[in-house]
């Protein structure tokens, strides 16, 4: 792949369980480039395939979703793709300062807004991200906007079968009780836009605080994860203000009592203005 684009300058900035993504330069253009392959089951983890297909089934979804130098394919192990590069700061990174014990200032609610706004326009186009979670919300030095990135996950999208796969959760520090419980029963479940709420109510309170939503040990594995996502309360949202209240609102146990994303939006966005 880094072959085909002829880089004139390439760094690796991801190497995980099943993926590897680097920065790749060519001229003045700027691309992510994505590797995916099966992982093996361990004594941590069990076996997972659906890594292996996770790039192309991205680059199916950039394309459906109208990205002009998306392009994806398949190599010895598993698919690739190629998508554009979205500079700036993760979510996360982002709000650093604002963990701090002596912060003087609040995070800011134009990035609460744009990180909103970013997934509020994929619900609008009638697809489920699911799996929100503060890395994957690029914010840029200037103010307003948000690039929501890893669309592996994403439902709506006419997928072909062979880089297709089951849904099975996400990241559980994010994930919303019924997403979890689903998962606990069947091993398999069905992202919604209001599991996305939810996922970006968890995603705004670990970036203001630094704390997972829902209190278990660090090691814990996925299955008591999710079980505690599904049995306890989240932790008191103790962020001061507006956005306090508003990802109280967001983690509601029962989906049906969430805003949705233009209620999330309508209500950030005064309070920039």
């Amino acid at each position: 792949m880094l072959a085909i684009l002829n880089p004139t300058d390439s760094r690796l900035v991801l190497d995980r369980r099943g993926s590897t993504v680097w920065h790749v330069r060519c001229g003045q253009a700027q691309y992510a480039v994505k590797l995916g392959y099966p992982v093996a089951a361990t004594e941590h983890w069990g076996a997972a395939d659906w890594t292996a297909l996770a790039p192309a089934r991205e680059g199916v979804v950039l394309q459906e979703l109208g990205s002009a130098t998306a392009t994806y394919g398949v190599w010895a192990q598993g698919t690739w793709n190629v998508q554009p590069w979205h500079s700036g700061t993760d979510l996360q990174s982002r709000w650093t300062p604002h963990r701090t014990r002596h912060a003087l200032s609040r995070p800011p609610l134009s990035d609460a807004l744009a990180c909103a706004d970013a997934l509020a326009q994929l619900h609008d186009k009638g697809y489920v991200h699911g799996d929100v979670q503060p890395a994957h919300f690029i914010l840029g030095d200037g103010p307003g906007r948000a690039a929501l990135i890893d669309l592996a996950l994403v439902r709506g999208a006419k997928v072909p079968a062979r880089f297709d796969f089951p849904y099975r959760g996400c990241l559980v520090h994010y994930e919303a009780p019924e997403i979890a419980r689903r998962v606990l029963e069947s091993g398999e479940a069905a992202p919604t836009r209001e599991a996305d709420v939810y996922g970006l109510g968890a995603a705004l309170f670990m970036a203001a605080t630094g704390w997972r939503h829902v209190a278990y040990p660090d090691d814990a594995p996925r299955t008591e994860q999710r079980r505690a996502v599904v049995g306890k309360s989240h932790r008191p949202v103790n962020i001061a203000g507006p956005l306090g209240r508003l990802v109280d609102d967001m983690l509601r146990p029962e989906p049906r009592d969430r805003p949705d994303m233009r209620e999330v939006c309508g209500t950030l966005r005064p309070e920039t203005q």
